[in-house]
């Protein structure tokens, strides 16, 4: 049994396990036909970017973009830097950025840098729920507003953001649109052919795919002005990203996501009745457990909850002992050791955001592996209550 067999793996928001279907897809070109994708010279080099084209164009097939507006990154984090740095900072002007305080950390911490920076920036409220009000957005938006960055599908509590009317009143007031959407790509259709979305961000290692590898979709459009580079040197991706492409990484982009579109159907279908059976056991066998993530208009494999009566710090470290990997937040937020920021802003305090836990689910989640997950939740939950 490998180390992975072993766990009980229910932490997809920070990252998937890659499809052996992709693994196989991936692996002659890190051996047999390795090369640079920019080198000219002999066919192996074309045979590389002939690779790298055809998962661009796979990529932007299910996207419904031009494959020419894709510009491959290292992962989200990178993409969603460069939507942002690239359009606001060293400007001449006065540039001014709206967000929402239940983003991702890779779009809050840049935000914070571009504020010291001379950007102005506001980062507005989200409701109960962790969604951002197209009401209070509209409100918000005025002449000086330079750029708009949404997250589509939140990574702590799974709500979804009204994206296509967020869009609409962009495109109305005349500004560009950012969309984080590194939880909801593979687990929703996203056609930027129906959308008006300027920039797009997303991962394969949130859906089935490699780590290391993401694109920004840069749209085409009066709206958005040229970008600014963050990397000089080789003028990369159409100048925007400097660097040696990752052939097998971009290669297993392409076919994770060309998987992800063919069965996130039925995946979607059996993964949200399975995290539907988690949170009805817990229910069940925890008292004073509350949910967190809404009950719908939520990512299927999404499940936060509150355990009631615990500390958060001794429950994440009993559950550390166990088979169960789940987490209390994302991990760059658990890597700071502070409660989940997403929760906070939705109103619970620190105590509770701290007794909450994260359960993600993923392609090769069992009925198994959550029947397991409830029992390990429902003991370890017990033995804390009943030593205090």
């Amino acid at each position: 049994m490998t180390p992975q067999e072993s766990f009980i793996y229910l932490d997809h928001h920070a990252t998937t396990p890659v499809d052996p279907r992709v693994v196989e897809t991936m692996s002659s070109w890190w051996t047999t036909w390795a090369a640079n994708a920019s080198s000219i010279s002999h066919r192996a080099g074309d045979w590389a970017r002939e690779a790298v084209e055809a998962a661009r164009a796979e990529i932007a097939e299910e996207l419904r973009c031009d494959a020419r507006e894709l510009v491959f990154t290292s992962g989200a984090t990178e993409a969603n830097n460069l939507a942002l740095k690239g359009v606001l900072a060293g400007r001449q002007t006065q540039q001014r950025l709206l967000t929402a305080a239940a983003e991702h950390r890779s779009i809050l911490d840049p935000a914070r840098r571009l504020q010291r920076q001379g950007v102005d920036v506001s980062v507005l409220p989200v409701t109960a729920s962790g969604s951002i009000d197209p009401g209070r957005l509209r409100e918000a938006i005025d002449l000086g507003t330079t750029l708009v960055s949404i997250m589509w599908a939140n990574n702590e509590v799974g709500t979804l953001s009204e994206v296509a009317e967020i869009a609409d009143l962009c495109q109305q007031a005349g500004v560009p649109l950012h969309v984080d959407a590194s939880q909801a790509a593979g687990k929703l259709a996203i056609r930027l052919n129906e959308l008006p979305v300027n920039l797009l961000s997303l991962t394969a290692h949130k859906f089935h795919g490699p780590q290391g590898i993401g694109v920004l979709v840069v749209r085409r459009g009066e709206l958005l002005r040229p970008l600014q580079p963050l990397l000089d040197g080789g003028g990369h991706e159409q100048g925007l990203r400097s660097g040696t492409l990752p052939v097998p990484l971009v290669v297993g982009m392409g076919a994770a996501l060309t998987i992800a579109a063919k069965e996130r159907v039925d995946d979607n279908q059996r993964i949200g009745a399975l995290r539907d059976q988690l949170w009805n056991g817990l229910q069940q066998r925890v008292p004073e457990v509350t949910r967190n993530s809404p009950a719908s208009n939520c990512l299927p494999h999404n499940l936060n909850i509150h355990v009631g009566g615990v500390d958060g710090d001794v429950l994440m470290m009993r559950l550390k002992a166990t088979r169960l990997c789940v987490s209390s937040g994302a991990a760059c937020t658990s890597a700071r050791s502070e409660p989940s920021h997403v929760l906070r802003a939705m109103g619970l305090s620190d105590q509770e955001a701290r007794a909450s836990l994260r359960f993600g689910l993923g392609r090769f989640t069992t009925a198994a592996h959550i029947a397991d997950a409830i029992d390990i939740i429902a003991q370890t939950v017990s033995d804390i209550r009943n030593e205090g």
